[in-house]
């Protein structure tokens, strides 16, 4: 029998995994630090998603549920603690994203395009919801808080019109877009020691980070505070365009520098698709609005505040199953549309012949005592779905020892 103690511990601890806010900038296995990470499942090649024709299954939802609809999927603010937002379950091994959107009104109210590694390099879109004229754009290496990065760029009605945004990255330059208009470039010599170089997801979605619960650098910095009475907010994506620069099944980590000559690919090679996407008839370059340094409370990876945490549904591509070129995942030569519980993925590659789109691939995700978190296999989303990954460090590191009795006092 628990004693009063045991119980009252396990009852904290349950709140503290129910309620903790989580940045996204967090890595389930970084491997810089730590040996024995997961390989990267790479892109590899190009795929145009058109959100206006419902959800694919190459995005995975966390922090909330996005909505599907005419103009393509939303991201919506209603509540403190909402922060919906889709994450790729590929990587990037340098490339262009362009994504065609509007961003969400507020004041307080960020919509945010993350481009984040398991090593936290990060390339960031940010449009603050108090300002309809302007962008920010920002990046950051190896998640060092350095926040002299930030630039504040130009682009007219970006709440009331939908403009094509693009982030094009490779080992010499990040340059980034509206429209056809380029407003910034960063090269790498300007910069080489907080250069992001490493394999990216791409991520997309809403938050509140006027939320009166946030730092307050970080309500200043996203021009609130938040009041939800004027809501709800919403975020709204058309399409994505994404082209990964290298080719191969999957990316791994050759030592821990960080730097992109480490990178290793398997079946393929570190930018051989390099150009291999569509030119951008480009216009002249637009001046920055402002330099900006940000506050130390504000987040990296720019999507925080669910009130229940992310859910990490990232995983393998299960053997058998391929990337087509709308960004769904399907299996070969099968009209089935269930993936198979499999192991590691052979990674994507050009589908011959077979159908299937709406599957969801996910895998489930468990907490470690060390506050990682290791992937299991890769089932299909059909139930218990992922476990919810909400707490860091020590946080995790209670939860994971309590668990147990937590569970039997539960159930």
């Amino acid at each position: 029998m628990l004693t009063r103690g045991w119980r009252r511990a396990a009852a904290t601890a349950a709140a503290l995994l129910g309620n903790t806010a989580l940045a996204q900038t967090w890595s389930a296995c970084n491997p810089l630090l730590t040996s024995g990470c997961p390989p990267n499942t790479a892109l590899g090649m190009t795929i145009n998603v058109d959100f206006t024709k419902g959800e694919v299954n190459s995005f995975v939802p966390s922090g909330g549920t996005p909505t599907y609809g005419p103009d393509g999927v939303s991201f919506t603010v209603a509540k403190s603690g909402d922060a919906p937002q889709l994450e790729s379950i590929f990587y990037i091994m340098f490339g262009r994203v362009e994504v065609t959107m509007k961003a969400a009104p507020g004041a307080g109210i960020v919509s945010s395009l993350v481009l984040l590694s398991d090593a936290l390099d990060e390339i960031d879109m940010e449009w603050l919801g108090s300002d309809p004229n302007e962008v920010q754009t920002n990046f950051f290496s190896q998640g060092r808080p350095i926040y002299t990065n930030a630039q504040f760029n130009p682009t007219p009605h970006n709440q009331a019109e939908f403009v094509t945004y693009t982030i094009d990255w490779t080992s010499d330059r990040i340059v980034w877009y509206v429209g056809g208009t380029i407003v910034r470039t960063v090269h790498f010599n300007d910069a080489p020691e907080l250069y992001p170089q490493t394999p990216m997801q791409v991520k997309f979605g809403a938050w509140a980070g006027g939320d009166p619960a946030n730092p307050p650098g970080t309500i200043e910095w996203a021009r609130g505070p938040t009041d939800y009475s004027q809501g709800p907010f919403s975020m709204v994506v058309r399409s994505a365009v994404i082209t990964d620069y290298s080719t191969g099944k999957q990316y791994t980590y050759g030592d821990a520098s960080g730097k992109w000559q480490s990178i290793r690919s398997e079946g393929g090679e570190i930018n051989g698709n390099l150009g291999g996407a569509a030119p951008i008839s480009a216009t002249t370059s637009a001046p920055p609005v402002t330099t900006h340094t940000a506050s130390p409370t504000v987040p990296q990876g720019g999507i925080i505040g669910s009130s229940t945490g992310p859910v990490r549904t990232v995983g393998p591509i299960p053997s058998g199953w391929v990337m087509t070129s709308d960004g769904k995942v399907v299996p070969i030569g099968s009209s089935s549309t269930t993936p198979p519980n499999k192991g590691p993925s052979s990674g994507p590659a050009s589908p011959s012949g077979g159908s299937g789109d709406d599957t969801t691939l996910a895998t489930s995700v468990v907490p470690t005592a060390a506050g990682n978190v290791v992937p299991t296999a890769a089932p299909p989303l059909n139930g218990a779905g992922a476990l919810r990954r909400s707490g860091n460090g020590l946080v995790s590191a209670v939860c994971a020892v309590l668990f147990p009795y937590l569970f039997f006092l539960l159930f």
